[in-house]
């Protein structure tokens, strides 16, 4: 049976599927050397560099997180090193989410986590929330994008966003999962997640033009944000945690709204809902696992989320071993389109004669062709779940290649770009010298959930997860009570071996 059907049947801690990426990362290990991804999966054979990278990479990655938070209030910076960054109220969701991997792995004992986690969440709870343009962190709720460091009132210009207010709650939420002793302080971790949860006030967020979508933001200068949540995206978590809210729910057609704006892309032979870069992929993901359960809209399709996600790291590895636009060393295992840095500094678009390269950009890949030559590491490193067999090779090969121009003191750096001219150093290309949070905290996490499952098997738990699911229309899998499995594995034994490369 074709391989990468035998692998969406099986859990994973199954050793046939750690052989056969050990392995691949052992044919890895000659720099230049391309193959097909089935090529690359031998029989089992013991190799010694994957546990000790991904230990790394956990160990690392964690270590950003827990070393440049402000400890006094928990806040984040949104990259580092970078003096005056400010805080990104997505990376401590991130990083609340990370305090109990650190626990669980002896990074840090429980007791730091615990006081790190307190000191968070009381901090958001006390935090000042008002429609006043200075001296908030928030209002209705939600909370601003960015804040600053020390005071955590909201930074310059910075949005109160739906989205990232999202990304915040579900650390919140893994955090009021983990602590479930009886201490006074884990009881009172558990209270203020409640607390700040049960705050959002999500239906003041709908969208002005396309009610009952979810609007992206809304600033005290300007009012609501234009834009809103349709289309495919990292926004599906910000859907389930409004609709899973007891107290300020959103209608339940705003699920049917949101995936009505769905775009199914069959054109470059993955048939998947369509998100171009990535970490639209991967965020959702990070917290709720997918396999197994279905709304409507995948019911239709005969697949879930999670083989969608899958699909995607395929088509994003296969766009970029096409290389249609010529980008120095795209090939099987240099791949990974997503947001992230780019060679250029913000604000450098079209100061420069070559207009090819950008700055921070949703790279992906797609019809709409945003690639400027640049690869993300997240991309790989959030995608472990979904394509092991192609994304730990990746990872292994990142490190063994480009050594500590990409890997550092807080695991791998952002992003690389080998087209990019007039770099100083022995490589030929762009190498970023800053760690972004939000780049981070999917690689921690989802390395994590591939080889443990500890996110998941927190968020499961969640009362507010699962109504917001069973609200959205899901249903199957572990919803029911079910061993979790994909949705068409069924389907995808029963079906004809695809070609070489290609998933179920």
């Amino acid at each position: 049976m074709h391989f990468l059907k035998l692998s969406r049947l099986r859990h994973w801690s199954s050793g046939l599927l750690l052989a056969l990426v050990i392995g691949a990362c052992a044919a890895l290990g000659t720099p230049g050397k391309t193959q097909p991804v089935v090529a690359l999966l031998p029989p089992a054979i013991t190799h010694p560099a994957l546990p000790p990278l991904l230990d790394d990479i956990e160990r690392r990655s964690f270590d950003f997180f827990w070393e440049t938070a402000n400890p006094a209030n928990g806040l984040v910076p949104d990259r580092f090193p970078r003096p005056g960054a400010p805080a990104s109220i997505a990376a401590v969701g991130f990083a609340l989410t990370a305090y109990p991997i650190g626990a669980e792995r002896g990074y840090i004992t429980r007791p730091q986590a615990r006081q790190r986690t307190l000191a968070t969440v009381r901090f958001f709870r006390d935090a000042p929330q008002g429609p006043r343009a200075g001296g908030t962190t928030g209002y209705k709720g939600f909370f601003y994008h960015f804040l600053d460091m020390r005071t955590g009132y909201r930074a310059p210009g910075s949005e109160l966003s739906t989205i990232d207010t999202a990304l915040l709650m579900a650390g919140v939420l893994s955090s009021g999962a983990f602590f479930q002793d009886g201490s006074a302080t884990d009881r009172s971790i558990r209270q203020l997640a409640r607390q700040l949860y049960e705050r959002v006030d999500w239906p003041w967020a709908y969208s002005r033009r396309h009610p009952p979508l979810l609007g992206m933001g809304w600033t005290p200068e300007a009012g609501f944000i234009a834009a809103d949540w349709q289309g495919y995206n990292e926004a599906m978590l910000l859907y389930v945690l409004a609709l899973g809210s007891t107290t300020h729910p959103i209608k339940e057609q705003a699920w049917k709204a949101w995936i009505s704006t769905y775009r199914w892309d069959e054109s470059d032979g993955f048939p998947r809902v369509a998100f171009d870069p990535l970490f639209g992929h991967q965020y959702s993901h990070v917290w709720i696992d997918f396999r197994g359960i279905q709304d409507a809209y995948m019911r239709a399709k005969r697949i879930d989320y999670f083989i969608n996600s899958t699909r995607a790291t395929y088509a994003n590895r296969a766009y970029c071993v096409e290389n249609p636009s010529k980008w120095t060393g795209y090939d099987a295992q240099i791949w990974g389109l997503s947001a992230s840095d780019g060679p250029l500094k913000v604000g450098d678009e079209g100061a420069i004669p070559d207009d090819r390269f950008h700055a921070y950009w949703a790279r992906g890949a797609g019809p709409d062709r945003r690639d400027d030559g640049t690869i993300a590491v997240t991309a790989a490193g959030g995608s472990v779940p979904f394509a092991p067999e192609l994304a730990i090779p990746t990872l292994h090969y990142f490190r063994l290649r480009f050594g500590d121009q990409l890997y550092g003191k807080y695991g791998f750096k952002d992003a690389f770009n080998l087209s990019f001219p007039g770099s100083p150093s022995h490589e030929p290309g762009w190498f970023a010298d800053q760690y972004v949070a939000i780049d981070q905290g999917p690689i921690l996490l989802m390395v994590e959930n591939f080889r443990t499952e500890r996110i998941w098997t927190l968020m499961k738990r969640n009362p507010y997860i699962r109504r917001g699911l069973v609200r959205a229309g899901f249903t199957g899998g572990w919803l029911d009570g079910k061993p979790v499995t994909s949705a068409a594995t069924s389907l995808a034994v029963s079906a004809a071996a695809p070609p070489s490369g290609e998933p179920p």
